[in-house]
């Protein structure tokens, strides 16, 4: 299809999101940027976070890691399960009860200043460096399929997105997000069906049929037996749990969409909703991954990992096809940055400059601020997405999932020491301990092959970088009575 077609049909769909942007933003206020004004739709918001959750990383590299890790992926995703269980149960009624708009919050009435504002601050670290990573992604694409053959820089290709995304979260935030979220997930999964039955049609199999092919090819292996495997299952599965707990439970961009929801009740059912939904749904990236590893032998496509999805739609897919899949990539990137830069905005506004307890500043006031705030976010995220078009890694995913070991660990020991002991912190010395965790993990890792023999680190850095700061945290702490602890029973 002509490139400039695709380049109209993509300006459409910006139409449109600019659109439901305009009509759920009128008369926002902060509380809509930062919390929806508590009135958002659970179903909704369970529908638009698998967006949030999957993103553009997730549609390319998921499918195009099959021909490497079979459906290995699938260990990760039962580890998931146990970690949503775990948020629902444990984190949510804790920020419901304390009325939480920062989720960090909780840090500073639990532990004191330095402990909420080192939280606030690896939030902000992990959350720009992986947003920022998942956008590049596609925007990559996107200049791959259309914007390279109009002559199009990609750095003016990633200013005009990260526009637009400024454009129709600028007002609203949260309130138009929980919207315009929903419609993204549509068009993503909409895509992702078009995509699997397409190729289903083309190799002329059924669903059955293809499995038996894919097992045949080593493709549907799942379980790796081998302790000193990165991918090791129990690794694997107990990281997967850590992932959520902290990428979701403890991530002020998935909690801010989340406790939106007006009752707790409602915020559990949306989140044990967008399990069952993003269980399926991963389940089918797995099994199109398949299909494309059946699919690209036959046309002659040698292409491997982010590069494989690409390439067959590109080359080899009919017209309707690739409209179809360039809408379901746009609608996957979106949800991801829109989202990121919202929640990072909020978090720099009330846990580091602390906007709402200022009494000096006018409501007018703390607006402009929390505007320039969000615009210099923007700024931030085109400067990251340039040096990630200079790393280029062959698989973004795996890149995403290491950034959020080493930068989401100092969260959950921050927080497990918070809920799980009645000790008191040095609070001086805690920016110390969260930070010197994630330096020893990396000097573990750099050394492994000495240190360790044939063992070797995988997702479960999260875990080690937790408790090193568990550790460290509880050296630098004194009994407390347990009174004076916020529990969340």
């Amino acid at each position: 299809m002509s490139p400039v077609l695709l380049f109209c049909i993509l300006l459409a769909y910006f139409a449109l999101l600019l659109g439901v942007a305009w009509a759920t933003s009128r008369n926002a206020t902060n509380d809509s940027f930062y919390i929806g004004n508590k009135s958002s739709n659970w179903m909704l918001v369970a529908f638009g976070m698998v967006g949030t959750t999957l993103s553009g990383a997730t549609f390319i590299s998921v499918p195009g890691a099959v021909g490497r890790d079979g459906f290995g992926y699938g260990q990760i995703l039962i580890g998931y399960i146990f970690g949503y269980i775990a948020v629902v149960y444990i984190l949510l009624p804790l920020y419901y009860r304390l009325k939480l708009t920062s989720i960090y919050s909780y840090l500073d009435m639990r532990l004191g200043r330095r402990a909420y504002q080192s939280g606030a601050g690896f939030f902000i670290l992990s959350r720009l460096l992986g947003a920022t990573a998942r956008l590049y992604l596609v925007v990559n694409i996107l200049q791959v399929i259309i914007l390279d053959s109009l002559g199009v820089p990609f750095w003016l290709t990633t200013l005009v997105i990260l526009g637009m995304i400024l454009i129709y979260t600028y007002q609203g935030g949260v309130k138009t997000i929980v919207w315009t979220d929903t419609l993204q997930t549509t068009c993503m999964l909409i895509g992702l069906v078009a995509c699997v039955g397409f190729l289903l049609s083309q190799l002329d199999m059924t669903v059955g049929q293809s499995l038996a092919q894919m097992d045949a090819r080593g493709l549907s292996r799942i379980f790796t037996s081998s302790p000193d495997s990165p991918n090791f299952w129990l690794k694997q599965v107990v990281a997967g749990m850590f992932i959520v707990v902290t990428m979701t439970g403890l991530d002020q961009e998935m909690m801010q969409k989340t406790i939106s929801v007006k009752t707790l009740g409602d915020s559990q059912k949306n989140l044990l909703t967008l399990t069952l939904v993003l269980t399926i749904v991963l389940s089918l990236f797995l099994f199109l991954g398949g299909l494309l590893h059946l699919y690209a032998p036959l046309v002659g496509v040698s292409a491997s990992g982010d590069q494989l999805f690409p390439a067959i739609v590109t080359g080899h897919l009919p017209p309707a096809v690739q409209v179809i899949f360039l809408i379901a990539v746009v609608s996957a990137l979106f949800p991801s940055a829109d989202g990121a830069i919202t929640a990072l905005t909020s978090t720099t506004c009330i846990d580091l400059l602390g906007l709402q307890r200022r009494a000096d500043l006018s409501e007018a006031a703390q607006v402009r601020m929390r505007k320039a705030i969000h615009l210099a976010y923007a700024g931030l995220f085109l400067l990251l997405v340039l040096v990630f078009k200079a790393v280029d890694s062959p698989s973004m995913i795996g890149v995403i999932l290491k950034l959020a070991a080493y930068t989401y660990g100092p969260l959950l020991g921050l927080f497990a020491f918070g809920i799980l002991t009645s000790r008191s912190l040095n609070d001086r010395l805690v920016p110390v301990v969260t930070i010197g965790a994630p330096v020893l993990c990396a000097l573990l890792e750099f050394n492994q092959a000495h240190l360790f023999a044939t063992y070797r680190f995988g997702l479960e850095m999260l875990i080690f970088n937790s408790i090193f700061v568990f550790a460290g945290l509880w050296t630098i702490s004194t009994p407390q009575q347990t009174s004076a602890v916020v529990n969340p029973t």
